[in-house]
């Protein structure tokens, strides 16, 4: 099972609870829609990010697990300028992809 991947009891086991008072239930229902917000916003940037991804690896035909293990700035057309695009386009998604998998830990309880 990769390291991302928990099982319930292990995500119980390590839950951390956090409790955020507010006014009353409509702004509750605000926080709870932004968090939703935030999270499409991460999905629509992980498509994009994947989409720049894919134009690279069809370029240069190879993956960009390759590329980033194997080739360096001279390999590529582009030289160094994208060589820091494509490795930066990797590191992006997967920050966004750890943050969007953390915001889908969370619950919602309202009281």
């Amino acid at each position: 099972m990769p390291d991302y991947m928990m099982t319930a009891i292990e995500a119980k086991a390590m839950s951390i609870e956090m409790v955020i008072e507010l006014p009353d239930q409509g702004t509750a229902v605000t926080v709870q829609r932004a968090l939703e917000s935030y999270q499409a916003r991460l999905q629509s940037s992980i498509q994009r990010t994947r989409r720049r991804l894919k134009g690279f690896e069809e370029k240069y035909e190879t993956s960009t697990e390759h590329f980033l293990a194997e080739m360096t700035a001279e390999d590529l057309r582009g030289g160094d300028l994208e060589y820091v695009e494509w490795a930066g386009e990797a590191k992006l998604l997967e920050g966004l992809e750890v943050e969007l998998r953390e915001l889908r830990y969370a619950r919602f309880q309202l009281q």
